[in-house]
């Protein structure tokens, strides 16, 4: 594959893992790290330790997938994030920014306000106009496979609430070919396929068993040849595995970043950055050449 120019940085897939730091302009985020909706300059200071900490990529979101969230229309959504992206670009000209969003509308207007990267959780299916604002700025998208349900979901006292799985014939085929035609909805509205990233979409519309084999068997979305991205950070899988909420599940998601990096993830995206960081260097040190 080849490497990735973003911004002032170039990304060389395979090289090594490239870490991207969570923030949730939100009040609601499943986390309970949501805290930053209201005072940018709060985002700022989170933004700058996890730059600190050997963060490369910044996420900016300002609608919760939590299961169960309620959505959040576009102009409350842009209120949210685009004061934080341009205090982020402002303040960090170096780091790279994705704005967290499947609205055209947002994500327009976020890269204007200097972000790099839209990263969409619905794979290009909710807004049909976000491909050609994607094309149009010729920028990186990050496409991520996901059958949630939102009249389906599952809640469980401590362990908050998690998507009931969505029924599948062959796990693995069945998310690699629908991942595929995110990147042909892409392809149509010109967007280059050198430019997509592809996400498996750890926890969206898969059962804990399922999630856990997704992770595991990582390695087979790799070999469709497109970077890849991994999310398992505190999720309900990790919860239910270990009977843990969500800020206890630090050790869970080191799991299943070290071995999503060993089955072949080029970008993690957590919350707990500098832990993170850790891990992903101590594993990229025994797993890369």
């Amino acid at each position: 594959m080849k490497p990735l120019k973003i911004a002032k940085k170039t990304l060389n897939w395979g090289a090594r893992t490239y870490i991207m730091g969570i923030l949730n302009a939100t009040p609601d985020s499943f986390s309970g790290d949501g805290l930053y909706a209201q005072n940018a300059q709060n985002a700022l200071a989170q933004a700058k330790d996890f730059v600190a900490f050997g963060a490369d990529i910044l996420d900016v979101g300002g609608e919760s997938t939590r299961p169960g969230s309620a959505p959040v229309d576009a102009d409350e959504e842009m209120r949210r994030v685009i004061p934080i992206i341009r205090a982020i670009a402002e303040h960090l000209p170096q780091t790279i920014i994705s704005i967290d969003t499947y609205k055209a509308k947002v994500a327009e207007a976020a890269l204007n306000a200097g972000a790099h990267i839209v990263n969409d959780v619905w794979g290009l299916r909710a807004d049909p106009e976000l491909a050609s604002v994607i094309s149009a700025f010729s920028c990186p998208v990050i496409l991520m496979h996901n059958r949630s349900n939102p009249a389906s979901v599952e809640v469980r006292e401590k362990l908050g609430n998690a998507y009931q799985g969505a029924e599948y014939a062959n796990l693995l085929e069945e998310v690699k070919a629908e991942l595929l035609e995110s990147v042909e909805i892409g392809t149509q509205a010109g967007v280059t396929r050198e430019t997509m990233i592809l996400d498996p979409g750890i926890g969206f519309g898969k059962t804990v068993p399922q999630n856990l084999e997704l992770n595991n068997r990582l390695d087979e979305i790799r070999e469709m040849g497109f970077p890849l991205l991994l999310g398992p950070s505190r999720k309900s899988f990790i919860g239910y595995t270990l009977d843990l909420p969500a800020d206890e599940r630090v050790e869970g998601t080191a799991a299943s970043v070290a071995i999503g990096i060993a089955r072949g993830a080029d970008i993690i995206r957590v919350h707990d950055v500098k832990e993170m960081v850790r891990v992903a260097r101590m594993t990229d040190a025994l797993v890369r050449k």
